[in-house]
């Protein structure tokens, strides 16, 4: 505001400075005669000043005009000059302009359009670091994969690009199905930025597919150092990892190796059922007895399981069926009145030939909970206690429309698989599986009669190195077994009558 009041009051001064100058010049009444030519030229004091200001402003225009003519020479000379900025500054505008259309293009789906963008902003601006990226995701967007891998292995050049462009091969190896070349992208992208979370995730999943297990527990020690995991699921997968790192030392029948292995893996989450399966059965072959039925008793208090059971079994393979019952009080004490619980009981008192005893211990479960097993175990019952083989038959024929029972179920894609995996086959989550009942619909009704007998009235071996089990398919329960068809008497007549079934489980 008093700038403004200031130049108002420096332009009347000025004006009226002028205006006594030229009065005064007036009042002097000289003249200026010039002579051009041998012509002379009288001019008053008036008119001297106005002719010496025209001719400061003519001499000033010739300045400029001869500047003006020296920048086109020089532009189109190709140097830079005024000139050349102006049409540089309209180039980079209209090439970010359309940077921007592009990117816009690209988040809302418009790839083709995205694409064309991005090569007339690579055109107009010069800027391979930004127009480049863009040209690689909207080819990867509009399915030109020859487009977007020269665009990201241009990107490989430039330190500040390299790491874009490594995940961008990735994507690229991954939908294509190259998993060996997508590890060696993911390793090198880890390596350039170890806590950038997806990286270490892919990582994770490729390592776990190629059996790395030394190498996924070293990347999710770095998920756990980057604050990506929290401590409690860390160790519950690195004891996951650790134990197929065992399984796989175990089907190479290292022995030493295997133990080492699967007690760290007990170790690391006692919880985990196949891992203390494992190590009971590395204790067991190292002749500590009394440390495989700690780990499996732990093991039991957190969730009994049917393969816990046949490890504790296995501790004593050659005891007697009275013997073990005897020894299995301490192991079903520690939950009386689970499922699980009284079905084991039920079992190892048939083997006993105690059929009343078992009748007792299986209660109504048959009728409350009826699955294959807790009915096989009834049909059991009944044909020890000399029940006649309609009643045997017609308990049996229930077990064929009965559910499963517990199984391993993916708690992210519901599929039911035949043994425990750390990653499910389906929809490769890693660490979903849970032993639970499958909702009705997803039950597999469907078993052969190996599956279905008494699981203790053998003596339990060791499990094999693990196998990729048969996957399912997405959204709905495991296939029933290939031979179901020929072991069931419902659909094949020369399948085994249901007293052959109860004869072998003896």
């Amino acid at each position: 505001m008093l700038w403004s009041l200031a130049k108002v009051v420096i332009f009347i001064a000025a004006i009226a400075a002028l205006a006594v100058l030229a009065g005064f010049v007036s009042d002097t009444g000289g003249t200026l005669r010039v002579w051009i030519g041998g012509m002379e030229f009288s001019f008053g004091p008036l008119q001297a000043l106005v002719l010496f200001l025209i001719f400061v402003l003519a001499v000033w225009l010739s300045i400029r005009l001869l500047g003006l003519a020296g920048a086109l020479f020089r532009f189109l000379n190709g140097d830079e000059t005024a000139i050349s900025r102006y049409f540089d500054r309209n180039r980079e505008r209209r090439g970010y302009a359309a940077l921007t259309e592009g990117m816009i293009a690209l988040a809302s789906g418009e790839s083709t359009v995205a694409l064309a963008r991005a090569r007339t902003a690579e055109r107009l601006l010069g800027r391979p670091d930004l127009t480049t990226l863009l040209t690689a995701q909207a080819a990867e967007a509009a399915g030109d994969g020859k487009t977007a891998l020269a665009a990201y292995k241009s990107l490989l050049e430039s330190d500040a690009t390299r790491f874009v462009a490594m995940r961008g091969l990735l994507r690229q190896k991954l939908a294509e199905g190259d998993t060996d070349t997508a590890l060696k992208l993911a390793e090198r992208a880890f390596a350039l930025k170890p806590r950038h979370a997806e990286t270490q995730d892919i990582l994770l999943k490729l390592q776990a597919g190629a059996h790395d297990w030394k190498g996924a527990r070293s990347t999710l020690s770095e998920k756990l150092r980057s604050g990506s995991l929290p401590r409690s699921v860390y160790r519950r997968r690195d004891a996951l990892l650790a134990l197929q790192e065992a399984k796989d030392v175990l089907a190479e029948e290292a022995s030493i190796e295997t133990r080492e292995a699967a007690i760290e893996a007990n170790r690391l989450s006692p919880d985990l059922i196949p891992a203390a399966v494992i190590a009971a059965h590395a204790l067991t072959a190292k002749g500590d007895g009394k440390g495989a039925a700690r780990v499996l008793r732990k093991a039991w208090e957190a969730q009994p399981h049917p393969e816990l059971a046949a490890a504790f079994a296995a501790i004593e393979p050659d005891e007697t069926a009275t013997a073990r019952v005897k020894r299995f009080k301490t192991l079903l004490a520690i939950r009386p009145e689970d499922e699980e619980t009284r079905l084991t009981r039920a079992e190892l008192l048939i083997a006993a030939d105690d059929y009343d005893a078992a009748r007792g211990a299986l209660g109504d479960l048959a009728d409350s909970h009826p699955t294959q097993r807790s009915l096989t175990i009834l049909a059991a019952i009944e044909r020890g206690t000399g029940a006649d083989d309609e009643t045997v038959r017609g308990i049996l024929a229930r077990t064929l429309n009965a559910s499963r029972g517990p199984q391993w179920c993916c708690e992210k894609c519901q599929s039911v698989l035949a043994e425990w995996q750390p990653i499910c086959p389906v929809c490769e989550g890693f660490d979903t599986l849970a032993w639970r009942e499958p909702p009705g619909a997803r039950q597999e009704r469907n078993a052969t009669p190996a599956d279905i007998v008494p699981r203790l009235f053998t003596p339990a071996e060791p499990p094999p190195a693990a196998t990729p089990a048969p996957a399912p398919a997405r959204g709905g329960s495991a296939p029933p077994p290939a031979d179901f068809a020929e072991e069931t008497p419902a659909e094949d007549p020369d399948a085994p009558a249901p007293d052959e079934i109860l004869r072998r489980s003896n």
